[in-house]
């Protein structure tokens, strides 16, 4: 039996125990079964930007008409080049990663499959390990529906269409949640046809409002299937053919397509880890259960990340690796974990940012707000660029003036949150957000313009 002092099962959202734990003296292991980095560098926020980028120049390229640029609108883009680069660039930064890595005293990076055969036990490539302190950060995997017939065809998940070299004529895409429709805004850009199979909405867990403008704007661009569910799945002739059942009305049809994307949620990696040799929980989805200190049912097992489901972001589970390396070894302490204002953003076009509470959220709370609102159209900068779509949506407690929740939908919505991300952890009022001086004329006006209309309804 090795003794360590950490072990961390995991190389993504674990790096932020793992590396600075080493750094503190402390004897680890760092377990990892495939690629260094995990989802995000690998198969997740790192190459899905990469690709994105592109999209998004190509379609400033086909709207550049609207402000007197008159670019070639037969766009020209070799999409097998790019994604061939981008893999390239991962794998060397993965290479690169696990090289300074392996080089540093006191941790041990260890690649495989880790289980545990006891309560602190865990075996890796025959060998035994245990440790006073185990973290598992194992993340989640693409979600796979049971459809008759999917399993029998060469489908794609995120993982597949992140390195997927060939551009299809069409696409049909199973999903409608944000990694649905990233994939979709990129394969679209360059050419290929994109269908979405809609069972309800897109973006579902944002406000009426913003799904409403995502679905309008979305829909110019990609055939939305709204109310179908695939019932059937074949592979005949190097197409595939989905046949959809409408999960009111009944009535099918099927569609033709050369590729297929399936972007259904995701599934917590934590099937295969031996947690049945333990008293760690997990809930009927397969998510460790923790306390508000990410300790599981074992005292000195603790989990973060995508494995436990608070929040699927590796911005999230960054900050859960910092409050854990903080509380248990740089300045230890029993503070339970608040996750404050945790945002999230759409990489599409149009772009969508939030953070925050929603509108549905307040009224199941009871709690009395009013709504600021201003759109792209009536802003300066939005005049200079000719928005046409896009607003900034604010919400504040009419009591207290207390801002409680922000939600854009427009150009450059990810970076415009942020202000706003710091508002809320600062429990700022609707004065507070306009005593400060805005530069002129520029994006983060849109923002003062929205508070000034819940001003008015204030007064």
């Amino acid at each position: 039996m090795e003794q360590f002092d950490v072990i961390v099962i995991g190389s993504g959202g674990g790096t932020k125990i793992a590396l600075p734990a080493a750094q503190r003296g402390l004897k680890t292991a760092l377990i990892e079964r495939d690629a260094f980095g995990g989802t995000c560098l690998n198969r997740g926020c790192i190459p899905s930007k990469m690709l994105i980028y592109p999209a998004d120049m190509i379609y400033a390229i086909r709207n550049a008409r609207r402000v007197n640029v008159y670019a070639d609108q037969q766009i020209d883009g070799d999409f097998s080049a790019l994604v061939q680069r981008v893999t390239k660039t991962v794998s060397q930064m993965s290479e690169h990663f696990a090289d300074k890595v392996r080089q540093l005293d006191h941790l041990d990076y260890i690649n495989g499959s880790g289980h545990f055969v006891a309560d602190k036990v865990v075996e890796v490539n025959g060998r035994q390990l245990t440790a006073p302190t185990i973290f598992i950060a194992t993340g989640a995997r693409p979600s796979i529906p049971e459809i008759p017939g999917l399993a029998d065809t060469p489908y794609m998940t995120s993982t597949e269409a992140l390195r997927c070299e060939s551009l299809p004529k069409r696409m049909v895409i199973i999903g409608a949640s944000y990694i649905a429709c990233e994939l979709g805004h990129v394969y679209e850009a360059f050419g290929t046809e994109t269908h979405f199979l809609v069972r309800s909405a897109l973006l579902r867990q944002e406000d009426d409002d913003i799904r409403t403008a995502f679905a309008d704007d979305f829909r110019q661009r990609h055939t939305l299937h709204m109310g179908f569910e695939p019932v059937e799945v074949r592979w005949e002739d190097e197409l595939f053919c989905i046949r959809l059942r409408h999960n009111e009305k009944g009535t099918e049809k099927e569609l033709y397509a050369e590729a297929l994307l399936v972007s259904t949620g995701v599934d917590p990696v934590t099937d295969d880890l031996g947690l049945e040799h333990t008293a760690i929980t997990c809930n009927d989805k397969g998510f460790i259960e923790v306390d508000d200190h990410l300790q599981t049912a074992v005292p000195g097992v603790y989990a973060l990340g995508d494995c436990v489901g608070n929040y699927l972001f590796r911005h999230s589970v960054n900050f859960e690796g910092e409050y854990l390396m903080r509380t248990l070894f740089e300045a230890p302490s029993d503070e339970p974990i608040v996750y404050g204002a945790v945002p999230r953003a759409v990489f599409t076009v149009p772009e969508m940012a939030a953070v925050g509470a929603g509108e549905k959220q307040l009224q199941q709370q009871g709690v009395d707000y009013v709504v600021g609102r201003a759109d792209y159209a009536d802003s300066n900068m939005g005049m200079a660029r000719m928005l046409e779509n896009g607003f900034a949506k604010l919400l504040f407690d009419r009591n207290s003036r207390r801002l409680l929740g922000a939600h854009i939908i427009g150009e450059e919505a990810s970076d415009l949150i942020h202000m706003l991300i710091l508002g809320l952890q600062q429990q700022v009022t609707v004065e507070d957000l306009l005593q400060m001086i805005y530069i002129h004329p520029a994006l983060p006006e849109l923002i003062r313009d929205a508070v000034r209309d819940a001003r008015d309804q204030l007064s």
